[in-house]
């Protein structure tokens, strides 16, 4: 399954080092940890952040190969074809590939389908119990940083989300012709088509 500019290692960011190492600073909030609890906390965020980068790396890699195992790819390949869909970018000129981004819009599709339920209500409760927790502790700060960190965070997953299934959409009538009739696609799960 070849394509334009693909040299069969992929992007440099693709690789499990630059994932995990990606993970890495998002994860370690060493500023916030160290806002909170001072300079003493950095050997705990440290190692936390390396606990966890290690773990969502883990994760990462194991959806991936999963992924490229249902699709009929390689697992290399797999995060170029999910830029092209988030980008709602050029098709792909092999069938074989072609067929491959269908198959990973619809596993997408299915797992969206699947979790539309509980993931969101899930994360509300979080994002609002933790904002709960520090009131209710008298760390008022705190509690309204945390607040307005999970009101925007919140905010930008329904966006991210509603954006992300209007161009698998997309892609998917593109690859499959406009008409798109019995695909059974998610139109109605994050938003319009």
């Amino acid at each position: 399954m070849g394509t334009k500019g693909y040299t069969g290692q992929g992007r440099w960011r693709d690789q499990w080092w630059a994932v995990g190492l990606l993970v890495l600073v998002l994860v370690i909030g060493v500023a916030v940890r160290l806002a909170f609890r001072g300079w003493s906390a950095w050997p705990e965020a440290l190692a936390g952040g390396v606990f966890y980068a290690g773990l969502l790396t883990w994760f990462l890699m194991r959806r991936r190969r999963r992924d490229a195992q249902a699709v009929g790819t390689e697992p290399d390949r797999v995060p170029e074809l999910e830029r092209r869909i988030a980008k709602n970018g050029e098709l792909p000129d092999d069938p074989a590939e072609q067929a491959a981004m269908v198959r990973l819009i619809r596993r997408r599709e299915e797992k969206l389908r699947r979790s539309r339920r509980w993931a969101f209500p899930l994360l509300g409760v979080i994002v609002l119990g933790a904002p709960l927790l520090r009131f209710t502790s008298g760390d008022v700060p705190a509690g309204l940083w945390t607040l307005g960190f999970g009101v925007a965070f919140m905010s930008w997953m329904i966006w991210f989300n509603r954006r992300f299934v209007r161009r698998m959409v997309a892609m998917r009538r593109r690859i499959e012709g406009v008409g798109g009739v019995g695909t059974g696609g998610i139109e109605g799960v994050g938003g319009r088509a």
